[in-house]
């Protein structure tokens, strides 16, 4: 019986995938919920496993192809049992060779080396041999570490990746050899939200400062009671997002969408918090936020960025928000302009903490401050709700008890 093998349903927010990977060859026996192929979408890569026990009878779309939401990739012969290979008859006594010796032996390194390129899909070390690559500094993220073709275009796109450091390229000094490689799908979307950003919304940005110190000595007399007590590190982060949905219930339209003539009231604050990882910036989604404690905030972002390096949020983490803070200090950033998330009308920057002078009574004192930045759309949020929003913000940062008496 021949079973369809189907791309996933897709969500809304995302209109087709690439085949970044076939783990399994026409004729190939399978299992039920192994994995067959990988497909790469702008958000995550989705992993589409076997229906059923049988043989893989046919791959209908190859490494590469675009496919759409529960899109025919292949087909699955259920219960059928791929082709025994044919054993070679046991050699007689007489006829047994010689062990060999010295260098006609396999030695363990080669053994080793042997099962090293095993790790490796074929996808995979071919990319690597077109763009002259070694696997040395790729981490697998498929079954049992192997590398796959979409860990090999993750690496490629982080040689180019603004975060990370200049890659020498291995050419003679006097060379001017340019290396061309694909942007990857994600990294493609981006550039494609974020222009789209630019181009449809009237965005503006309003700056503010906030003096960090009763933060800082708060998070200094708790941090290590807090870690014993909930096993997490207390951050920045959990406090900031908390003040965002306080000053989101004041100031409904910072928490609106826009959906064509239609503004869009949410009456929840699903705070998006950004990720950085191999593949680019994601941004996992906080659920309810308003219902979440500070060492729940701490845990699921912790969570959120663990998986993130490890190639596993998924669609579902990703999708919705109605608010997004960004976080460029841990960069190193000290100000930037932050760009809309649509449908969302409204990001929070935060920065580097630095040092700096303020005048504060009348003197002049060194305090830790930060720059705060909230681009938001113009065309639905005036300038004096941004920066009533931005203040607020600030009021309950530079005053952490705000938060437990709910001003």
């Amino acid at each position: 019986m021949a079973i369809e093998i189907k791309a996933p349903a897709f969500p809304e927010s995302v209109q087709d995938g690439v085949i970044a990977e076939w783990h399994v060859k026409p004729g190939a026996a399978v299992k039920r919920d192994e994995p067959l192929v990988d497909i790469e979408t702008d958000k995550v890569v989705l992993e589409v496993a076997a229906p059923a026990d049988g043989v893989v009878a046919d791959i209908l779309k190859d490494v590469g192809d675009t496919v759409l939401s529960n899109e025919l990739i292949g087909k699955l012969e259920e219960g059928a049992s791929a082709e025994p290979a044919a054993t070679p008859a046991e050699p007689s006594a007489e006829s047994k060779p010689e062990p060999q010796s010295g260098s006609e032996q396999m030695q363990p390194e080669a053994a080793e080396e042997a099962e090293g390129e095993a790790k490796i899909n074929p996808a995979a070390k071919r990319l690597l041999e077109e763009n002259d690559l070694t696997a040395d500094s790729i981490r697998g993220t498929g079954k049992g570490g192997r590398i796959t073709r979409a860990d090999v275009v993750n690496y490629m796109d982080g040689l180019t990746d603004g975060d990370e450091q200049p890659v020498a390229l291995p050419t003679p000094a006097s060379s001017r050899e340019e290396k061309r490689v694909p942007m990857s799908r994600l990294r493609t979307r981006v550039a494609e939200r974020l222009l789209q950003a630019t181009q449809s919304t009237a965005m503006l940005t309003t700056f503010n400062e906030v003096d960090m110190t009763a933060l800082k000595a708060l998070r200094a007399a708790y941090r290590d009671d807090f870690e014993k007590r909930h096993g997490i590190r207390l951050g920045y982060m959990s406090f900031f997002v908390r003040a965002c949905v306080e000053a989101l219930k004041k100031y409904p339209a910072v928490n609106a969408s826009l959906d064509g003539d239609d503004i869009v009231y949410h009456g929840y604050q699903d705070i998006g918090v950004a990720v950085s990882s191999e593949r680019g910036l994601v941004v996992p989604v906080l659920r309810d936020a308003d219902r979440l404690n500070l060492a729940d905030t701490e845990g699921r972002i912790s969570d959120f960025g663990a998986k993130a390096q490890s190639g596993q949020l998924t669609i579902e983490d990703m999708t919705g928000g109605t608010f997004t803070v960004s976080n460029g200090g841990v960069f190193g950033s000290l100000l930037s302009t932050p760009i809309l998330n649509p449908p969302q009308t409204a990001i929070l920057g935060m920065h580097k903490i630095q040092d700096r002078p303020v005048a504060l009574n009348g003197e002049v004192v060194i305090r830790p401050m930060m720059y705060l930045a909230l681009s938001y759309d113009h065309r639905l949020i005036d300038g004096k709700e941004a920066v009533q929003f931005l203040v607020a913000v600030k009021e309950i940062i530079e005053d952490p008890t705000r938060i437990l008496l709910n001003l």
